[in-house]
Formats: C-alpha cells, sequence, structure tokens
C-alpha cells in the first residue's frame, strides 16, 4: 500500500473521534492485512516442536511496545525483512494496556499496519503478557479478579491475540511448607484460564499459552518449584482433555524496567542462567514443554544477551530499554512536558526512599497514554532519530538471540 494511505488510515483507525469511522478504518486495516498474506498466528505448534526436540537454537524475542507502535512495528517488519527473521513476538502486558492508553484491538491495528507498510508477508505474533492476577484483590473477592482477567482475555482473542501469558505467580505462598501448597492458587488458576481460553479460541487455532512460577523481581525460580506447579496444574488438566501451556516465565534474578541508581542510571543485574536451563530441560523432557521463558531483560548488559540461546532460553521478553530509547531521543521540549506531568499527577506513587532522578524513571511510563498523540505527530526529523536508535537495538537482539535466517524453518509450525 502507498505509505500516505495506511498513515491516513491508522492515525484515523487509532484517534478519529468519531467510533463508526475509527471501525471502518480498523476494519479496512485487517481487510488489506489478509489480501497481503499478513495473518495473526499462534505460536503452539512451534513450542511444541521445541519441546520435542524438532527445532532449536535460538531464543524468541518478543517487544513490548508502550508507544510509537506502528512507527516501531514498520522498522521491526523492515528488519526482519532483511535479516529472514521468521519468529518475533509483539506483545502487552496488562499493566501496560492501561498506562500507554493502547486497547488489545488498537494494538492488533498498529502492528497490522506497520506490516502493510513495510511490505511483510507472513504470520504475525501479537501476545498478552502479564495477563496477571492482583493478589490484593484476588484475596478479597476472587471472583471478581478472575472475571476481570476472562474479560480481558475474551477482547484480546477477538483482537486476534492467539499467544496469551497467564500470571498467578503474585498468588505463590512461599510461608506454606510443601511446594505444592506454595504453587496451588497458581496452578489452580493457570488451570482454569487455560480451560477457559481453549473454550473461546477460534476453532482452527490453538492458542499458545504461557504460566509462570515465579514473580519478576523476587525469589529465584527452583526445579522443585516448577515440578509441583507443572504437577498440579497436570492433574487439575487431566480429564479436561485440552491442549496445555506451551512454556513458563520463571524468576532468574532480574526486575521489570531494572533498578535505578539515585543518579537515574541502571545498577548492573546479576542474572542466574542456571535457573533458565535447569528448568528450560525439565520443561522439555519431562512435560513436552518449549522451555523457560525470561522476563525483564530490555535492560540488561549487552554482552549477557549471547547466553540466552546458549542455556535454551524459549522466549525474552523486552520493554523498558525500548521505551529508554525513546526518553533518550524525543525533543527536549516534549520530554520536558512530559517529565512535567509526571512531577503533577504521580507524586503521591513516588518512594521517599528514592530520588528525585529515580522516581521519574520509574512513573515515566505513566505519561505515555496521555501524551500518546503527541509521539505518534511527531515530524519525519524528529522521529528519524528514535527509529534509528531502536533499529541498531533490534539488529543487535535479531543477530545475538539468533532469530536471523530462521524464516524458513519456522513459517511451517505457525497456525
Amino acid at each position: 500500500m502507498k505509505d500516505n494511505t495506511i498513515d491516513e488510515l491508522i492515525l484515523t483507525a487509532v484517534f478519529s473521534p468519531q467510533a463508526n469511522i475509527q471501525k471502518e478504518a480498523r476494519s479496512i486495516i485487517y481487510q488489506k492485512a489478509r489480501e497481503h498474506g499478513i495473518f495473526p498466528s499462534s505460536l503452539h505448534q512451534l513450542y511444541r516442536a521445541f519441546g520435542k526436540g524438532e527445532i532449536s537454537g535460538f531464543t524468541v524475542p518478543a517487544f513490548n511496545i508502550r508507544t510509537l507502535t506502528y512507527d516501531t512495528a514498520c522498522a521491526l517488519f523492515t528488519l526482519a525483512k532483511e535479516k529472514n527473521v521468521g519468529v518475533f513476538i509483539f506483545e502487552i502486558a496488562r499493566s501496560e494496556i492501561g498506562y500507554t492508553d493502547q486497547s488489545p484491538e488498537e494494538y492488533t491495528t498498529s502492528v497490522l499496519a506497520g506490516a502493510l507498510k513495510a511490505g511483510w508477508n507472513g504470520p504475525v505474533f501479537l501476545q498478552g503478557d502479564h495477563y496477571q492476577f492482583k493478589a490484593l484483590g484476588y484475596r478479597d473477592n476472587p471472583e471478581a479478579e478472575i472475571q476481570k482477567i476472562k474479560d480481558l482475555i475474551r477482547e484480546s482473542v477477538d483482537a486476534h491475540f492467539y499467544n496469551i501469558d497467564i500470571d498467578a505467580s503474585t498468588l505463590v505462598d512461599l510461608s506454606q511448607k510443601s511446594f505444592d501448597d506454595q504453587q496451588r492458587e497458581n496452578y489452580r488458576m493457570t488451570s482454569l484460564l487455560t480451560e477457559y481460553i481453549r473454550s473461546i479460541q477460534p476453532k482452527d487455532i490453538t492458542i499458545s499459552i504461557g504460566g509462570e512460577i515465579g514473580h519478576i523481581g523476587g525469589i529465584n525460580s527452583t526445579v522443585q518449584d516448577f515440578e509441583a506447579f507443572m504437577d498440579g496444574y497436570q492433574r487439575l488438566m487431566g480429564e479436561k482433555n485440552h491442549e496445555e501451556i506451551s512454556k513458563v516465565s520463571v524468576q532468574t534474578g532480574t526486575s521489570h524496567g531494572g533498578i535505578p541508581l539515585p543518579d537515574g542510571t541502571i545498577a548492573d543485574v546479576k542474572i542466574d542462567f542456571k535457573v533458565l536451563k535447569d528448568i528450560g530441560d525439565v520443561a522439555r523432557n519431562s512435560y513436552g514443554l518449549g522451555g523457560a521463558v525470561q522476563h525483564g531483560a530490555s535492560t540488561l548488559p549487552s554482552d549477557l544477551f549471547g547466553e540466552f540461546p546458549t542455556a535454551g532460553t524459549l522466549e525474552i521478553h523486552l520493554a523498558t530499554g525500548f521505551q529508554n530509547i525513546v526518553f533518550e531521543h524525543i525533543p527536549s521540549k516534549l520530554r520536558k512536558d512530559m517529565y512535567e506531568w509526571v512531577r503533577k499527577n504521580t507524586h503521591d506513587e513516588w518512594k521517599d526512599s528514592l530520588t528525585e532522578e529515580q522516581n521519574i524513571y520509574k512513573m515515566r511510563k505513566k505519561a505515555l497514554g496521555p501524551f500518546k498523540k503527541q509521539l505518534w505527530i511527531l515530524s519525519h526529523h524528529e522521529k528519524n532519530p528514535i527509529l534509528r536508535a531502536l533499529l541498531g537495538q533490534f539488529q543487535f537482539l535479531f543477530d545475538t538471540l539468533k532469530v536471523s535466517n530462521t524464516r524458513e524453518n519456522t513459517n511451517k509450525y505457525a497456525q
């Protein structure tokens, strides 16, 4: 499609104040994507192939795109064509949907529009990341919290998210003595939502579902944690005749967004690759899963990324590092306005133990929704430094995670 046509369509699809016009623009983008051989797809069969040992040797990158989604998607698809990359994920977490002001439908539309502009052809992997239980909400009203996540899953599946990560790790109770008791609410809720997803998925799609055994930022996961989770999960799933999860996220020592130091820079993190290797091996050899997933990795030192394929890591989630690139390269006046918004609107969430720089670093993501249009309509001249820096990081990740030249081997597993 002509660049100006798709530019105008996606601008209307995201920002039109008239719901019927917005809906029509989104429908045209979906239709044009299908006509050009662009289709949302599931990773379930690919990850099962990892579990069977049919495919190996690379780590799938999952990109949380919090802003400039259309431009960033176009850049990613353009680079993926050049590098012959077969599998990479666009994802958005439950929390991100709120503070970035991107519904699943809008997110899908922006990604598909980016694929159209880049001239992509083939599968597109959209993922609901960290569809996470809020522990206090679950404690006070379990049914209400479950329903909120079911509603989000339904909205996401309707928006062609065919990969869903259930995160009930917030319900793990480490005060319990046995591993089974610690993981019980986690595997119960993961089983319940697996059954729900299977009941609403399209008849020709097996949605890829992920579980999580260790809350990111908490205590590192162990093989015993994983086995307790999987054994309990499979007991509950045993009589339901449903396809099970295809991967599991673990805690290895990272935290979302990294750990900001008093001057606003990020602290070095010690990551335990043995956790990924050991749990990944058991996941594949004993349970047929694709392997272990690493969260909170985008702010890690560059020299660590080559270790993920070596450790057999199935998938790696990358978010804050790209957000940091955006903030580093946007016009200084816009950044100043966004920081001022953060000071005025998030101050009640600031921690007294942190400096202003640390608090702003932790809270500035919440300005992305309110400033979404200002970021979107930046001129090409203003966007180019951002996109060049992002492309450099994407190329590094594609090469280091070894997904370049994987397209022929992975496309056959796309649903």
